[in-house]
């Protein structure tokens, strides 16, 4: 079916695992990547977190699919996505045989969407303590990004039910497309899996916190856990950063684009110059409306490259007009104390505090995004001491050792729950 088990432990010399408390946690990593024709911020915090476990003596071994392999098999590999999505056997078992091998204390999954499925947990059952990462709010929404024609709806989450999904076609804009992820969120809700499968729950924020434990999940399990950047960069001296503004992201509608060109569109000739790194479909339509502006559509570049850009940068604009996990390029702007400009939505304004690491504007709002925006620009001395904010606020939370105590915490607590449940 296409499984791919990848062994990879570390020990330390001559160290053992206590019953009760291990000084080493013994951890089984599944995701399943998403397409490799764009880049993925779950398939990056995933890796990250691999090399965070083993660069801190962690034994770890990883059982990952490939959403690719659906493309490479056309008709046939939707078909195959579609019935896998609410439950797969195949890789339930699969799943189990790498368990039995590789004994792990936890088993910590980030993505199982389409071809592992939610009935993996029950698979696992008690032979591990069982860990799940929200990147998004798939379990609940079948969009897994709560908007709808344009619009932040968490219509399904409030109402406990898929059902709205399913009657406004809201992934891909199709009811076909919609309703496996439909009905697994309805099977899954019905068999309670996420009331008694899962012995611990790693969301992004507090905002996202919130939203799912009230569309349904113990909130004794959910815990927050942000993002991190791995390493100790170097900052940029703001004398030697050249004077543009950075987007970098999928060029899509939940994004804000448009927000965002109008604004530069209002700003005129005295503008900077404003980089959009990544690609999207809304590009054609984005580089129509921004002719004779000056912004630079950058393109799909490599995650170094995209590093490069934001750390010599003045200032990271994130015009998203819906709810966000906890965005990567938010987590690389602070480390590189470049500050950020964000939309007031979701957790957006808790990350990046208003006035000390950035900047923050209604959303979907083109004169609200430019004021604030324009203001830090013009302001002498402004964007350099939210920069220097911004490099603070990842010294103290987002650092990897500050993450992976953070882990290891949670990691902990699920094994107890496990053990005890």
């Amino acid at each position: 079916m296409g499984i791919q088990v990848i062994h990879g432990e570390c020990h330390l010399p001559g160290e053992s695992r206590s019953p009760d408390v291990p000084k080493q946690i013994r951890s089984l990593l599944v995701h399943d990547y998403y397409s490799s024709e764009f880049p993925s911020g779950e398939n990056q915090v995933f890796e990250t977190e691999k090399h965070l476990l083993r660069s801190h003596g962690q034994e770890v071994s990883e059982f990952v699919r490939h959403s690719d392999e659906i493309r490479a098999q056309g008709s046939w590999g939707t078909v195959k996505g579609a019935l896998a999505t609410p439950w797969n056997p195949w890789a339930s078992a699969a799943l189990l045989r790498e368990i039995e091998r590789f004994k792990p204390d936890v088993v910590h999954a980030h993505n199982t969407f389409p071809l592992l499925s939610p009935g993996i947990f029950h698979a696992i059952g008690k032979r591990a303590a069982r860990v799940l990462t929200l990147h998004n709010y798939r379990l609940f929404c079948p969009a897994a990004i709560p908007m709808r024609d344009g619009k932040v709806c968490t219509e399904c989450l409030d109402k406990h039910s898929p059902m709205p999904a399913m009657i406004h076609g809201c992934y891909r804009s199709s009811r076909a497309a919609t309703l496996p992820l439909a009905f697994s969120v309805g099977l899954h809700r019905a068999l309670g899996t996420w009331s008694d499968q899962v012995d611990a729950y790693i969301c992004l924020s507090e905002f996202q916190r919130g939203l799912m434990i009230n569309a349904g999940l113990p909130s004794e399990k959910v815990h927050v856990k942000p993002n991190f950047y791995p390493g100790n960069p170097p900052v940029t001296a703001w004398a030697q950063r050249k004077p543009y503004v950075i987007f970098a992201g999928r060029l899509t509608a939940e994004k804000g684009l448009f927000s965002l060109l109008r604004a530069w569109q209002a700003w005129g000739a005295a503008a900077p110059e404003l980089r959009l790194v990544g690609d999207g479909e809304l590009r054609p339509e984005l580089e129509r409306m921004a002719a004779g502006l000056p912004v630079s559509f950058l393109g799909q570049v490599s995650a170094e490259q995209a590093q490069a850009q934001i750390a010599g940068a003045r200032l990271l604009v994130l015009s998203s007009e819906c709810f966000e996990g906890f965005p990567m390029v938010v987590r690389e702007a602070f480390a590189f104390g470049t500050p950020a400009g964000v939309s007031d939505l979701g957790p957006l304004p808790t990350i990046v505090q208003h006035g000390k690491s950035g900047v923050v504007f209604q959303p979907s709002n083109p004169q609200s995004l430019l004021q604030e925006v324009r203001t830090a620009w013009e302001t002498p001395g402004l964007l350099e001491q939210l920069g220097q904010g911004a490099r603070a606020e990842f010294e103290s939370q987002y650092t990897e050792e500050a993450n992976f105590a953070s882990l290891m915490d949670i990691y902990q607590q699920a094994i107890e729950v496990s053990r005890n449940g």
